[in-house]
Formats: C-alpha cells, structure tokens, sequence
C-alpha cells in the first residue's frame, strides 16, 4: 500500500476519532499501558537489535542514549499513558459563547486537527508519547522516527495498533513511516494532512519546510542558558547548573551555555565549575572566565551550539541587559532561567527573554510536557505558532464555531446585541458516538 493509501484511510479514521466517545480514547491509552508491561520483554528484545546496529555503526554515546529503552523508560511510558487518560477531554469544550442577536448563539468549540504528521529522533519512547497525545485529541498520525529506532518502534507501534483494535476504534489511525522516500511522499500529500510537526535541527525544520506546502509546526534544537544573576545564592547556583546540565544531556531542555554576572563570577564561578567537572562536564569559557577558573576556549560558535553531551559553554557579562541580549541572540527560544534573590531583576528577564520557557531559581529540565501536567508532548514548539512551549493535547487540537438559529437570516433587519452567554453550547454538552448511515434521515 502506497503512503498516499495509507494517508487516505488514516484520514477517514481521523473523522471517526473526533466523534468518538472520551471513555473510548482514554480506555485505549489504560489498555495500551497494560499491553506494554505485559510486552515489555519483546521491546526490550527489539531495542538490543537496535542498540547493537547503532554500537556497530559508530553511532555517538549521546544518541545511543537517547536510542536505549530499559525497565524504567518503559515504567515512566506507562505512567505516563494512564495519567494522559486522567485528564479531562479536550474535545467539544466550549471557548466562547455569544449571543449575536436574539435567539442567535454563537459558540467556539475545540475539536482536533485531523492528520498530523510527526518526524522525530531516535528516541522510541517519543512514538508512544507522540501516539498516544494524537490518540487522547482525536487525531489520525503519521510517524516517522529515526533510523535507528527502527525495530524499536515497530515493537512498540504494534502493541498500541493492537490496543486501538481491541477498543473498537478505526486500525488506520496511525502509519507507521520508515524511510527516507516515505517521507518524500508524506510531503507531497497536501490536502490529506493537516500538519507536519518536524524534531530536530533548524536545518532539518526548514529542509521541510521548504520541501512542502502542508503547515508546519517546527520543534527546532534547544540551546538553553543558565545566567546566574549578581544577587544569586552562590549554593543555588550550583544546584540548578549541574541539574540542567547534567541530569539528562541528550535532550533539548538540558542547558548549554553558563552566563555569570562579573559582580559574582569571582564566587560563583569556582564552585559551579568544580560540580560540573565532578560529574564530568568538559567546560569551554571566554577569557575572563578562563582568568577565573581553567578550561578549554570557547569560540563564538560554542555559544551557537546544542552540543547534547558533557560540554557546557561558558561566558561572564557585565549586566542583566548583556544576559537577556545573549540569550536572546544566540538562544533557539526553548527555555533560560535566571538565579537571583532580588524580584526586580527575575521580573525584567521573564518578560525581556522571548523563550518558550522562562523560568526564576529553578532548573531548565522542567520544561517538560509530563512535569507541567499535559501528560506527554509532542515537542517542544520554539516558534510562536500556534503552539508554544511543550506541546500536549491542547496544542493538537484547533477549534469550529457553530452558530445555532431559528430561521435567522442576514436580509431581515436583525438588532446585533453580542451578549456573552455563561452556557456551553447544547449540542456538545455530552459527545456522542457517531450514528450509524442508516440511523440518519
């Protein structure tokens, strides 16, 4: 079956799942989580093929990092699965209600987008995430992972294709993609997709862009910044530097760049140096970070590098001003934080830093669709449209207005009161299964 077959029906599937009762799709994600502990052994056994080709091929440790599936990966999937089945529908809510004119009602409801198509990194956790948040907002799939993953992502899209069989929703809600060509056709396909959500690089972002006339919604690099304010506690410092830097570094929410105060490098500087050093950052700095403390140089495309390994650039300013113009220079608008105890200064950088993420005292690696509470992600979505920041279900959905009349017509005169009405719009308080073709007249 060619893509533009497969698209087809995966299209005709999307219609059924926007239709599709809540207890349906959240009774799909319990099922899926409990199919994969119980597979857990054949997609830990499919991961290993992928592990030794990737070891085989020389693939970088950072990859291979993010390429490995263990007990606890598959643990956090699950987890992750039954509490996006917590949270509330995201379909058939009622944004905003009007009255045009009298007996007149205008509603704006959510409903989803309808085909979206998802290219990511080797990462198979992301297919099930990815899956499952398309799934929850009633969204047919295309998902092309990485190369190397391949075995890994078979294993793991046949358990949640089997979940979505035995819940009695459409089997064509998802395609599986895995080659280049595949993608070349996914492209092409404008008109039966909605969407192309891309991870991965500026470069790849606009690659696709420029190669397709379907929407794009880019989820570029994450090159994020720790800036360590003149008024920080020193203690702190260390603490939220280390944690961004290291407690994952083959992710985009994992800092790159270290900018001090010069008012505070002298203190500050040796101390989040020597953590780093201790669990194995190799530090590249500017001059005067070098007079402080040793390390290797740092060029000007250091600060212009997701490196997603032990390295971290390093530089010192003279203000809060040259920290927010770095940053916002050579930042990729995923998330930066500020350490400071004084309220002035953490206020002018949240809202100076134009990130996705602005965050005060705390480490980068928050910047998670799971720890804000949507679940699971997409990505993270740098750009301003439509969505920004970890992108859950709300972000994979769109809205219609539906106006709701009694004979009204434009030519009779009518008296516009646009009141603000305080109740949902009838006909979605409760969704329905689709009606059989027969039960319609």
């Amino acid at each position: 079956m060619t893509v533009r077959e497969q698209v087809a029906l995966a299209r005709q599937a999307a219609l059924a799942l926007a239709s599709s009762p809540d207890e349906t799709r959240t009774g799909v994600l319990l099922l899926a989580a409990t199919a994969l502990e119980k597979g857990i052994q054949n997609v830990l056994a499919a991961n290993a093929l992928d592990m030794a080709a990737a070891e085989a091929e020389g693939l970088p440790q950072p990859l291979r990092k993010r390429l490995r599936m263990d007990e606890k990966k598959v643990a956090d999937l699950c987890e992750g699965l039954r509490s996006l089945a917590q949270i509330g529908d995201p379909l058939h809510r009622t944004q905003l209600a009007t009255e045009l004119a009298p007996g007149l009602s205008l509603y704006r409801v959510t409903c989803p987008i309808g085909v979206i198509g998802v290219i990511f990194e080797s990462r198979p956790d992301a297919l099930v995430q990815i899956a499952s948040l398309c799934l929850r907002s009633g969204n047919a799939v295309l998902l092309k992972g990485g190369r190397e993953a391949l075995q890994t992502n078979r294993a793991l899209f046949r358990i949640l294709d089997t979940a979505v069989r035995q819940a009695g929703l459409p089997d064509r809600w998802a395609v599986l993609l895995e080659t280049r060509e595949d993608v070349g056709e996914m492209l092409a396909l404008a008109g039966l997709i909605d969407l192309i959500i891309p991870r991965g690089s500026n470069e790849f972002v606009r690659f696709i862009m420029d190669h397709s006339r379907i929407p794009v919604l880019g989820h570029a690099e994450g090159k994020c910044h720790v800036y360590v304010d003149c008024d920080a506690d020193v203690d702190m410092a260390v603490k939220i530097t280390v944690d961004s830097k290291t407690q994952y570094v083959a992710v985009c929410n994992a800092a790159e760049t270290l900018l001090v105060h010069r008012a505070i490098a002298g203190k500050a500087l040796p101390a989040i140096a020597d953590a780093l050093r201790s669990a194995g950052v190799a530090l590249r700095g500017c001059e005067r970070t070098r007079a402080i403390t040793p390390c290797e140089p740092a060029t000007e495309e250091d600060f212009d590098t997701e490196y997603l390994d032990y390295i971290l650039s390093i530089k010192v300013v003279d203000s809060l001003a040259e920290a927010i113009g770095h940053i916002n220079a050579h930042g990729s608008g995923h998330t930066d934080v500020i350490v400071t105890r004084d309220e002035r200064a953490a206020r002018t950088f949240l809202r100076e830093v134009d990130s996705a993420g602005v965050f005060w005292n705390c480490s980068t690696r928050f910047s998670d669709g799971f720890r804000y509470g949507f679940g699971a992600e997409v990505g993270v979505a740098t750009g301003k449209l439509h969505a920004r920041g970890p992108m859950g279900i709300e972000g994979l959905c769109t809205y219609k207005y539906k106006l709701i009349g009694h004979g009204h017509t434009v030519g009779e005169g009518l008296r516009y009161t646009h009141k603000p009405l305080d109740n949902a719009c009838p006909l979605e308080e409760e969704a329905e299964a689709p009606l059989a073709g027969d039960g319609l007249c």
